[in-house]
C-alpha cells in the first residue's frame, strides 16, 4: 500500500497535525506577550492608587463634611419615618389595637380641652408655657 501524498508539500518538511482530524492531541498555548515587568508596573499602579485612597477619602470628607452630614441626617429621618409607619401599619392590623388608639386619642383631646381651653386663666397658662418653649428652642431669653 502506498501512503497518500500531500499536494504541494516537500518530503523534507514535517507536517503539522490537524486538530480536527486527530483525536487526543493537545495543542500548546503560546506564552502571553506581557512580560513580568509589565505586570509589576500594573501592580505598582494599583498599589499606589490604593495607598493614596485614605488620603483622598479624608480630604473629600473634610471638604464636604457639612453636606454629607446633612444628607446622612435626611436619609436617617426618611428611614425612621418608614420604620415608624411600618410599625403603626402592623399595629393597625391587630384587631383591637386600632380602636384602642382611637379611644386614647379622643380621651387625651377631651382632657386637653378641659385642662387648657375652657377657662381664661388656663389659656393664659398655656400661652405662657408655649412662649417659654419657644424661647428655649429659639435660644432667646426673656
Amino acid at each position: 500500500m502506498q501512503e497518500p501524498e500531500s499536494i504541494g508539500s516537500n518530503s523534507s518538511e514535517t507536517q503539522m497535525p490537524d486538530i480536527n482530524t486527530q483525536a487526543g492531541t493537545i495543542t500548546k498555548l503560546q506564552a502571553p506577550n506581557h512580560s513580568q515587568d509589565e505586570w509589576l508596573k500594573y501592580g505598582e499602579l494599583v498599589s499606589s492608587f490604593l495607598g493614596s485612597m485614605p488620603e483622598y477619602l479624608g480630604s473629600f470628607f473634610d471638604r464636604y463634611k457639612q453636606p454629607l452630614i446633612s444628607v446622612g441626617l435626611i436619609l436617617g429621618a426618611l428611614i425612621s419615618v418608614k420604620v415608624v409607619l411600618a410599625v403603626l401599619g402592623a399595629l393597625n392590623d391587630i384587631p383591637l389595637i386600632a380602636p384602642t388608639f382611637e379611644l386614647i386619642g379622643i380621651g387625651y383631646s377631651v382632657w386637653f380641652v378641659y385642662r387648657y381651653l375652657l377657662n381664661a386663666k388656663s389659656r393664659e397658662e398655656l400661652t405662657g408655657e408655649i412662649d417659654t418653649l419657644k424661647s428655649q428652642v429659639m435660644g432667646q431669653n426673656k
